[in-house]
């Protein structure tokens, strides 16, 4: 499904572009996601939270230009794996072990025009998460006083907000840097044999940054 979604958006970028205006650019490099670490108490009678960390993967970003201003950047990485940390009466124990893909859709605009080696740039766009893998600690199954636990939470839509900029070492190669704030909500449910125990309203809210060699066709 996570490939599926991915070819689908890129299929999207191309059909919106005429290909009089083709200008592909790959970006490649490291590519941080670093949650605003919030969340609402786990259930209303317990003082329980939920705290993801942070993770650093490899980011493969692919740019389709309309012109010298206008580019469509779609963003995908390897998976993102993060601990989500107790807060509340379980400050300080890991709860679980989550993976999430954030594939994003991000209209930029560029400004100077390409004359110009360096050229800062401003997105907005759409972000779909998907979570995965979710491994219970445990710390959660002693809480519960069962091993048979199960953390869910639900695939997630939001905006995006983008600034970075290029720099053009020739007319191929170049790098590139950008720092994006993503809108990802999501709903944790916690089972135990079976049955709901716990449920939590996580605000991921991440700032992902990037900074990447760039490949020009």
């Amino acid at each position: 499904m996570k490939t599926k979604l991915s070819i689908a958006l890129l299929t999207s970028l191309l059909a919106l572009s005429p290909a009089a205006h083709a200008n592909f650019s790959v970006n490649v490099g490291a590519i941080n996601v670093n949650p605003d670490s919030t969340s609402s108490p786990i259930n209303e009678n317990s003082a329980l939270g939920l705290n993801p960390g942070s993770d650093t993967q490899l980011g493969i970003t692919v740019d389709y230009a309309f012109n010298e201003q206008w580019v469509l950047e779609l963003i995908a990485a390897t998976p993102f794996s993060h601990d989500i940390n107790g807060a509340g009466g379980l400050a300080g124990n890991k709860i679980a072990n989550i993976k999430h893909l954030p594939p994003s859709l991000v209209a930029q605009y560029h400004f100077l025009d390409s004359s110009y080696a360096f050229r800062p740039f401003v997105g907005v766009g759409v972000n779909y998460t998907t979570f995965f893998d979710e491994q219970p600690s445990q710390a959660l199954k002693t809480v519960l006083g069962t091993d048979d636990v199960e953390v869910k939470l639900d695939d997630s839509f939001g905006f995006v907000a983008q600034v970075g900029a290029n720099y053009k070492i020739d007319e191929k190669w170049g790098l590139h840097a950008m720092v994006s704030i993503m809108d990802i909500e999501t709903d944790a449910t916690v089972y135990a044999d079976g049955a709901q125990a716990l449920t939590s309203t996580v605000k991921i809210d991440p700032i992902v940054a990037m900074f990447g060699v760039k490949y020009s066709f």
